[in-house]
């Protein structure tokens, strides 16, 4: 299932691949997991999950509400669903979405693109909703397979009624954005997946060119073969997610554009600071070498997590890092998994918006091998707040950069069966992580990043 947010990117001087060698120490990581998700460009591409919670983009800046489906009788409620989590006060405190009712076809197709963060296209999307309000309980979107072909539709419409029988959905809800050609094959296997599993199918709908025809209405009175008009941007229900923060981007591309790396005398400059990071943490290393027995990373270790202490505190201050050397220092020693697994540690849903802005602050600004974990933890928060192609896209930028990082990995599958963000569970505590350091491991596994051939760690350079 989706999400997203991205970064620039620094390069040590001289010789990279010595330098990071380094700079990573020995230390255990976590198992890797089997690869099980599609890859994103497939027929069956990674679902976007409608979000529940709070996003760092600019403009969708407040919780996301459930998706309501369309009602027979009584209108669906759009609020947002009870998330899990340890208590603690919010920071900054979330915003409270305005209920919303929805009771038909053009009022479902208002509230989506504010609910997944953009406007769909050539795309099926799928909703769940639950108990007697009918009130969603997950959304989520697939790319749809070109050329068409009955195994990948059949592909897409397995792993999606998987997922809705997974979470308990009673009542569905498909939509496919594109041309019939497109859309049909998918929205016929949707249809007979669904039927097999029992579930009611409330609504089929295909979407295209501002209009939209059922699949299962066959009243040419409500349903004409030229398609139903319907109007976005007039529409009371569009208005009221916009108002709330909730704004539509023009695509997904719009949204990943969000989080681009810098680029020019911007990433000239982290570059530089990245260097200096470097080069702190190897005079750090030379001082621990010289100041007895432990390892050589410890003092890079430690103040690591003292630095990501203190940027969860500014955050969640309401703040913000702007110092190309802070973040370049943060970027540095998040590349040990001592450092990031603490900070893993950290990230208490009750201040994920806090969260979501300190990682995406750093992934917007570095690249190549310090990339993958602050992506990484982006991709994880993102998930806790239900934000889907937030996360999707923060995982595409850390397997981009090293495609076997296995936290990367195991939120890619987490996220393609459709765990729900109540079950983004902390690993550990911070004490337990640091224990866990602390043991000695006949198994351990280094920490450093991984570089692409080629030498340069940014295109163009």
């Amino acid at each position: 299932m989706e999400t997203e947010q991205p970064s620039p990117s620094p390069a040590p001087r001289a010789h990279p691949e010595r330098r990071r060698r380094d700079l990573a120490g020995g230390e255990p990581g976590a198992a890797k997991p089997a690869r099980r998700e599609p890859p994103p460009s497939g027929p069956a591409a990674p679902a976007e999950p409608a979000p529940s919670g709070q996003s760092a983009l600019p403009g969708r800046s407040s919780p996301r509400g459930p998706l309501p489906p369309s009602a027979a009788g009584a209108p669906a409620d759009l609020s947002p669903p009870p998330g899990g989590g340890e208590p603690g006060p919010p920071s900054p405190p979330d915003r409270t979405l305005p209920k919303v009712r929805v009771s038909g076809p053009a009022d479902i197709l208002a509230v989506v693109p504010h609910l997944i963060g953009f406007h769909p296209s050539l795309s099926f999307v799928v909703i769940g909703a639950t108990g007697p309000r009918r009130r969603v309980e997950l959304g989520f979107r697939y790319d749809l397979p070109d050329p068409p072909g009955a195994a990948a539709a059949a592909e897409i419409a397995d792993h999606a009624v998987a997922v809705l029988a997974q979470r308990g959905a009673s009542m569905v809800i498909g939509i496919g954005y594109g041309p019939g050609r497109l859309v049909t094959p998918v929205a016929d296997a949707f249809a007979a997946a669904v039927r097999q599993r029992r579930l009611q199918l409330r609504e089929l709908l295909r979407v295209e060119d501002r209009r939209y025809w059922s699949y299962l209405c066959a009243n040419a009175a409500c349903c004409p073969a030229e398609g139903t008009a319907f109007d976005y941007q007039s529409h009371p229900a569009a208005a009221a997610m916009t108002v709330a923060g909730l704004a539509a981007y023009p695509d997904r591309d719009a949204v990943a554009a969000t989080l681009a790396p810098p680029a020019g005398a911007a990433a000239r400059a982290m570059d530089e600071a990245i260097d200096r990071a470097c080069d702190r943490a190897q005079a750090l290393m030379d001082r621990a070498r010289r100041n007895g027995p432990g390892g050589p990373l410890r003092f890079v270790v430690s103040q690591g997590r003292r630095a990501v202490r203190e940027a969860i505190r500014v955050y969640r201050g309401g703040g913000r890092i702007t110092s190309e050397d802070k973040i370049a220092w943060l970027a540095v020693s998040l590349v040990h998994l001592a450092v990031r697994d603490d900070a893993w540690a950290r990230m208490l849903p009750e201040h994920r918006q806090a969260h979501l802005s300190l990682w995406a602050d750093i992934v917007r600004r570095i690249d190549g091998p310090w990339l993958p974990a602050p992506a990484s933890l982006l991709a994880f928060t993102a998930w806790q707040s239900g934000d889907g192609t937030l996360a999707n896209i923060a995982l595409d930028r850390a397997l981009g950069a090293d495609p076997d990082y296995s936290m990367a990995l195991l939120l890619r599958d987490i996220l393609t069966a459709g765990v729900p963000p109540s079950q983004a569970r902390l690993p550990m505590t911070p004490e337990e992580v640091a224990e866990s350091y602390a043991q000695p491991s006949p198994r351990r596994q280094s920490g450093r990043p991984r570089q692409r051939r080629g030498g340069s760690r940014r295109k163009g350079r």
